[in-house]
This record gives C-alpha cells, structure tokens and sequence, in this order.
C-alpha cells in the first residue's frame, strides 16, 4: 500500500515555500508539518528542501517529487468533486460545537431541522462554553459568539447579537441607575467569565473593568440574579430581550451600547467543504436572523 504521510505538508510547503503558511492552509500546528515532512524525508532517504533562516527551497529532489505528487493530489481532488457531485442527498457524521445555551436555544433546533430533511445524517454535538481545538478534537464545525481570536480557521458570519446593560426596577429604585461609564465603579455588576464588559464611546470600542458580589458562567444564573435585584447585567439580547418587554428589566446606558458582535461558524481550512457541511452552514445563515 502506497504510504501517503507527508505528502500534502510536502505539497503545501512546496506552494508556500513556507512552513509556517503550509501549516495555516493546512489548520494545523507549524511543528506538525516539520515533523510530517522530516518523517517523509527519511522514509525516501532524500532530503527535499533547503532550509535556512530566511528561505525554504526545493531541491533538485524535492522539486522532481513535487511535480509528481501534484499531479497525484489534483486527480484525488478531482476524484473527490465527481464523487460529491453525485452525492445529492447529504449524509455521514457531522461533529460539532456550540455555546451551552446559544446551542439549545437557536443552534440545536436547526440542526435537529435539518436532521429531519435529511436522514442519513448523524451529528455528535457537543454544547459547552469552552472553546474547544477543532483540529485535535477532529470537530467538522463550531459555532463561536463574540469577538474571534486570530486563527487558521475558516470563519463564516451567521447573523450578529447586541449586548444590553440591564438592571431591575427593583435594584434602581434602591441604587439608582448609572448614568455614565465611570458611574458602574459605584454598582454592583453581576460578572460573567471576564472581569470586562464592552461598551463604544466616541465612536471607539471601550472595556470598563467590573466588580460585584457573584461571578458566574452562566448566564441565565446572571439573567435571574439580575431580575431580583441582585445587580446589573451585560448580557446579549437573546438572555434579556423578554424580560425588557414585560418590565423585569431595564436597559441602561443606551448611548454606549457597543457595536453588534458576530455569530460565526467556524470550520478547518478545506478548499471543497463536504456538501453536508456546507449545506449545514447555509441553513444555518438562513434560519439565524438578526
């Protein structure tokens, strides 16, 4: 059996005569690909670059097996566009991550929806507010809230989510409400994960450290804390937007509501993403309204 380890770090380095951008097309790790490429290069008993600090090259070697092994990969990739060509009906395993509450409330009901349209589907999903490593936990899609770390990784925008500053009638009436920024030093602020809540002011993005009496990751623990008049909340539309119509709670500091955040589905780098998860992900922008 012909062995194929190596061979798409070796094209990809081949490309970009690069391993740090191989390994950004690749969605993996820079030593992964050098360690890929170190162990094929044993293997033949040939070495097939030259390396310096400043430039990677091909050798004489490297350049006449890099020829060859294109040509290979173009026709598996060919191989793969007819076969998915006449794959119609999406199925197969999709793996998949997603926000806890995000992810039952908006996320799982598409998913299950699309289910439905097409059974011979399988998902594992696993919701958790943890941002998991889609490569070593071999995930097809994550979905991510907020704003998104520089990454390799693919990002497609779904729809965008509001952050509201809140606090009960209750709570206001007891402590009045702030009326500025530097004001929320003198409340108490009901803190999720980060110490920080975003606001915009003067057109730029501004963090203002808070502080109060519960930290928690949930953020329905922090809707309800909120709601009785335990303190003032940060939180997304989707958490707040009912008790703001019925008068549990009030928004405060309009005028430094920050800019709407994205939804995003994340997936590895793949210049022919399966039809099920595409079609996944188009159902996804569809259902998932502003």
């Amino acid at each position: 059996m012909f062995p194929w380890n190596g061979i798409v770090e070796f094209v990809a380095v081949a490309k970009h005569a690069s391993f740090t951008h191989a390994a950004n097309q690749l969605g993996i790790s820079t030593a992964q690909v050098s360690r890929q490429v170190g162990l094929l290069e044993n293997r033949l008993q040939t070495k097939l670059f030259y390396r310096t600090t400043r430039k990677v090259s091909l050798t004489e070697e490297g350049a006449i097996y890099f020829r060859h092994c294109q040509q290979v990969l173009d026709n598996l990739e060919e191989a793969e566009r007819s076969i998915s060509s006449l794959q119609n009906t999406p199925q197969g395993l999709i793996r998949m991550t997603a926000p806890v509450t995000y992810g039952e409330q908006f996320i799982m009901p598409i998913v299950l929806e699309f289910m439905e349209k097409y059974p011979q589907v399988e998902v594992i999903c696993e919701l958790t507010n943890k941002q998991l490593d889609l490569v070593d936990g071999s995930y097809d899609l994550a979905i991510r809230l907020g704003h998104l770390a520089d990454s390799s990784l693919v990002a497609k925008r779904l729809a965008s989510r509001r952050q509201f500053v809140c606090a009960s009638p209750k709570y206001i009436q007891l402590h009045g409400a702030p009326q500025t920024l530097a004001d929320l030093s003198q409340h108490h602020c009901l803190v999720g994960t980060k110490n920080h809540w975003h606001f915009e002011h003067n057109g730029r993005e501004t963090l203002i450290r808070v502080n109060g009496r519960l930290q928690c990751s949930s953020g329905i623990t922090l809707l309800n804390a909120a709601i009785s008049g335990l303190g003032i909340v940060q939180l997304p539309d989707y958490y707040v937007n009912t008790a703001i119509k019925e008068g549990g709670l009030q928004e405060l500091l309009p005028s430094f509501q920050p800019a709407p955040e994205g939804i995003w589905a994340i997936y590895s780098y793949n210049r022919h993403l399966s039809p099920k998860i595409s079609l996944l992900i188009k159902l996804l922008a569809e259902k998932l309204v502003d």
